[in-house]
Parts: structure tokens; C-alpha cells; sequence
């Protein structure tokens, strides 16, 4: 049991770590362009991160985690010292990339720890492929589809700021579109409405899966009704609009990135329960008091930061306004809600890059620092691997010690 409860501790510590490491994914634009100060910004993020809780609760991709390393082939206590190296070799690369202002993902170093540590006490066959080649592939796919996501919208409410008819087209569009999308992605059957309202609306609005998909085309309603009146305004109105309408994106962005990131402590954790006792503890079943701990845990490491990232993501990749913050958050976002319903861990670190460069380019290639871009390239292709050698030495050291 001892053993158990050290490494939960140190999965909740992994949680907290990645709060204040991928703070910077979620504040970032909106420190850079002045719409929060870092305090607020944090306090900001950090309330939502927390929101995710009430918001995502089929759990895919804990699930997804939680499967990365085959249980017939390494179980029991050997299963506990793969989980122990593992979450040992993700906190040490995570802290070293915080302290050198790395924004490398939080995401895959988990992942490749605990990969990294499962082949060392059985080889490859212990790991399941499919988890770990979606992963991979996404550390490319996750920054181009919000790269592409970005630079459309960026282009939407450039060309809304133009008169003409073309804009209010595309937001007439915009409306029918997500109207087409609510209607067959929510859940309308009751029995199938998993909510404590008795009001049929309510249920249908609040059920986990429907109301993150509504509060997903809530924002895109508001930014179409907003392109509307985009023409009628000089710049200085439309900045101060485009500030209030980034503080609904970083929220978006904020929930994705607790329901994304949160969920994978979540899957070692019950990876760990079910190691310790199989016949207890079931994937099928998640314990009530691991989301709350993981969403706890990733929501007070936001509020402590992380200024060296911030740095990074706000101002060093390219210079950000208002409506490009607008842009890059929510196409942030809507990557990782996508995701999140596939299943599919991704790095909200990647995601985020992604989407700024994809701001930046539509100014022109040269607005985006290239530079600092392959430097954290460089950075997300190693995490992996480098993760997995740490986890493989960090196994040897406490098989040796535990066995």
C-alpha cells in the first residue's frame, strides 16, 4: 500500500508540475497582448482547467494512456516500478525544460517515460503500438491542424474588417454550419442524458459530452455575430472588443487543456490501482476521486506559472495582437476538444505553437522567428526518446532497489 500511495503522490506531483509548465500554453497570448496581467492570467487559466472536470467525463484518453504498456505482459508489482521510473523520468525532463525555458510536452514525456520503462523490463512487445503511434504522428498532426485552423480564421476577420457583403456570407454560413453540427453531434435521447436537471433542455445542454461540443459553437457563434458588425468599427473598438472576446477563447482553450492533460494522470493513476489489485480496480470503472485530484492538482500547478515558457510562447515565435490571440486560442481549443472526443493524447504545448505560427504567417512567412520554431521542433521530436532512456535507467535503479 505504501508503494501504491508514493506513486499516486508522485503522479499528482507529474499533474502539478504540468500545470505550471504548460501554463504557458493557455496564458500566453493574452499576458503578450496585455488583456490580463500574469496574475490574472493564471487565476484565469487555472479556474478552468478546473471547469474541465464537470465538462469531461467519458475519459478517452486516460483510457488511452492507461493502455499504452500491455497489463498481460507486465503486471503487479512489475507494473508499479514500470509506473514509478516512468513518472521519475517525466518530472526530471519536465523540470529541466522548465528551467531552461523549453516548452516541450508534458504529454509525451509521460507517455515516452512510461513506454521507455516498460521496454526495459520487457522489450517492445510490452508496448502497445497503436497508443504510442497516434501519439507520435500528433506531435505533427496537432500543430498543423491548429496552424491551419489559426491562419483561416485569421484570415476570416481580416477580410471581415473589409465592407462588402462577403463577410456577412461567411458568418451567415458560420451560423448554419454549426447549427448542422449541433444537431448531429448531441446526444437527444433521454435515457442516454446523464444529468441531475429535470428540465429536458437542461439535461440535453449540460450532459458532459453535449456541453462541450455547445460551448465549442457558442464561441464561434459569438465570433461570427461579432464579424458582423467587424467593418462598422475603427481599430481601436474592435481591438478593445477582440480583448473581451479573448478572454472566452483563453477559457476555451484553458478547459481543453485541463481535459486533455488532466486525464493522463488519470490514466497512470488507475493503471497503478489496477496493478495493485486487478480484482478491485477496472479501466471500466474510474474512482471518483482521481479526476477531482488530477484536475485539482493540474489547476494549482497553473496558478504557480511558468514566466520562462511564457516568454517563449507570447513573444519569441512572433509578435501577437488581440484578434491573432483570438485566433490562435481558439483554434487551439477546438484542436484539442476534436482530439479529446478521438481519444487521441496531444500536446497542448504543440497545439498552441501551431496555432501562432499559423497567425503569424498570414501577415508573412517572415513575421514567424523560423529560428526559435525549429529550435522547439527539435525539443518535441527528442521528448519521446529522451523521456523513454530516462525511464529505462530510472527502472533499472528501482528494479535493483525494489525487487
Amino acid at each position: 500500500m505504501t508503494f501504491l500511495i508514493i506513486i499516486i503522490a508522485l503522479a499528482l506531483i507529474f499533474d502539478y508540475i504540468n500545470g505550471f509548465h504548460d501554463a504557458a500554453n493557455s496564458i500566453a497570448t493574452v499576458v503578450s497582448t496585455k488583456v490580463l496581467t500574469p496574475a490574472q492570467a493564471v487565476l484565469w487559466a487555472a479556474m478552468f482547467n478546473f471547469v474541465a472536470y464537470f465538462i469531461f467525463k467519458d475519459h478517452g484518453v486516460a483510457n488511452t494512456i492507461a493502455k499504452t504498456v500491455k497489463t498481460d505482459v507486465v503486471h503487479g508489482h512489475d507494473m508499479m516500478i514500470v509506473i514509478l521510473a516512468g513518472l521519475l523520468a517525466a518530472i526530471s525532463w519536465n523540470l529541466l525544460t522548465w528551467w531552461f525555458g523549453i516548452p516541450s510536452s508534458s504529454s509525451h514525456t509521460l507517455i515516452g517515460g512510461f513506454s521507455g520503462a516498460a521496454i526495459a523490463f520487457g522489450g517492445f512487445s510490452s508496448v502497445n503500438s497503436d497508443p504510442v503511434v497516434k501519439t507520435i504522428a500528433f506531435i505533427f498532426l496537432a500543430p498543423i491542424i491548429g496552424m491551419v485552423i489559426a491562419f483561416i480564421i485569421s484570415l476570416w476577420f481580416i477580410h471581415s474588417f473589409r465592407k462588402g457583403w462577403m463577410p456577412k456570407i461567411i458568418a451567415i454560413t458560420i451560423f448554419i454550419l454549426v447549427g448542422i453540427f449541433l444537431y448531429y453531434a448531441l446526444e437527444f435521447d433521454p435515457s442516454k442524458l446523464k444529468s441531475h436537471f429535470e428540465s429536458y433542455t437542461l439535461r440535453v445542454i449540460f450532459t458532459a459530452n453535449n456541453f462541450k461540443w455547445i460551448l465549442l459553437s457558442l464561441i464561434l457563434l459569438i465570433m461570427a455575430s461579432f464579424t458582423l458588425f467587424l467593418s462598422n468599427l475603427n481599430a481601436n473598438r474592435a481591438n478593445a472588443w477582440f480583448k473581451k472576446l479573448q478572454l472566452v477563447s483563453s477559457a476555451a482553450f484553458s478547459i481543453g487543456h485541463g481535459g486533455n492533460d488532466a486525464q493522463k494522470v488519470m490514466g497512470i493513476i488507475m493503471a497503478a490501482l489496477i496493478a495493485y489489485n486487478p480484482t478491485l480496480y477496472s479501466l471500466d470503472h474510474m474512482e471518483w476521486w482521481v479526476p477531482i485530484a488530477c484536475y485539482s492538482a493540474i489547476a494549482l500547478g497553473t496558478m504557480s506559472g511558468g514566466w520562462k515558457i511564457v516568454k517563449t510562447m507570447g513573444t519569441r515565435i512572433t509578435k501577437v495582437t488581440p484578434f491573432e490571440g483570438v485566433a490562435a486560442e481558439t483554434a487551439g481549443a477546438i484542436t484539442l476538444f476534436v482530439t479529446e472526443a478521438l481519444k487521441i493524447p496531444v500536446s497542448t504545448t504543440h497545439t498552441i505553437a501551431g496555432s501562432i505560427i499559423g497567425v503569424g504567417a498570414t501577415k508573412r512567412l517572415s513575421a514567424v522567428r523560423w529560428g526559435i520554431t525549429v529550435n522547439l521542433l527539435w525539443a518535441w521530436v527528442l521528448t519521446i526518446p529522451v523521456s523513454a532512456l530516462l525511464a529505462a535507467g530510472f527502472y533499472y535503479l528501482c528494479s535493483a532497489i525494489l525487487k
